[in-house]
């Protein structure tokens, strides 16, 4: 694991934004190595802060037999040695309260489900573990509502927080970005995140597998930086039409190099 500073994710010496990206979910070793390799060379050429991004286990899923993940220690310690590989942190996405103190064993920031941003017990089992602490914001809130997730990791002792917005329940199979939410959350005192791709997500599909819109990735990521994100969310496959898990919506690794260049000049442009 990477000890690092919260507030040089806000204040980042090049004045870039950070990010937060990786596949969706860890499917094997190899694959989480040859992902984070590549994103660690180019967030180093480009001087952006980084955190590699893996869910050890999908416990959110439409379908019984959708993939959930290879089993939760053999995918934790993949994510270890990403970190300890390239020195970068690592963040993961927890489920259930007794899940906080086993996955802050092997990574540096835990992350709240959009859909369970409101369980106080979560919020509070992962306060404790005093790891950064990356709430997503639930796509039935608004931003405003997102001070009471911030309030109940801040009284259970920690401070370090990250709010991430994913977009707005719109009908029954669409979400819309509201980019109004960002300055909003970023007034409550926290790092405030753009999650690109799964605001792209096209939920309950009568397939049972949700369905995107990964043409859509520079449009939400550009008028995030534009608004002024502190980091962008992205999860990125070398052939998602083949990942197990949010293929639909995923931008392939080999787009991310030209989509941070853009990023960059837009956030030269409005600092």
């Amino acid at each position: 694991m990477v000890n690092f500073e919260l507030d040089k994710l806000k204040h980042t010496t090049s004045g870039n934004f950070f990010l937060m990206a990786g596949p969706c979910a860890i499917e094997g070793e190899e694959i989480a190595m040859r992902i984070a390799e590549r994103i660690v060379t180019l967030t180093d050429q480009l001087e952006i802060p980084f955190i590699f991004k893996g869910s050890y286990r999908k416990a959110n899923r439409s379908k019984g037999d959708s993939f959930t993940g290879i089993g939760d220690e053999k995918a934790l310690k993949i994510l270890e040695k990403v970190g300890k590989t390239f020195g970068v942190p690592t963040v993961t996405d927890i489920h259930e309260s007794a899940e906080a103190a086993m996955a802050a064993a092997y990574v540096d920031v835990l992350q709240i489900p959009a859909f369970l941003c409101r369980q106080t017990d979560l919020l509070i089992a992962a306060a404790k573990t005093g790891k950064v602490v990356n709430v997503k914001k639930g796509q039935f809130l608004s931003a405003g509502s997102m001070r009471f997730a911030v309030d109940k990791i801040y009284e259970a002792g920690n401070k370090r927080v990250i709010l991430t917005d994913r977009g707005n329940t719109f009908g029954y199979q669409d979400l819309i970005v509201d980019y109004r939410g960002l300055p909003e959350m970023q007034s409550f005192g926290v790092p405030v995140v753009m999650d690109v791709t799964h605001s792209l997500q096209q939920p309950n599909q009568s397939s049972g597998v949700t369905g995107g819109k990964p043409e859509l990735i520079e449009t939400i990521a550009k008028a995030a930086i534009a608004v002024g994100a502190d980091g962008l969310f992205i999860e990125t496959h070398p052939d998602p039409a083949h990942a197990k898990s949010d293929g639909a919506n995923m931008l392939h690794l080999d787009l991310l190099e030209q989509l941070l260049v853009k990023l960059i000049k837009i956030r030269k442009a409005v600092v």
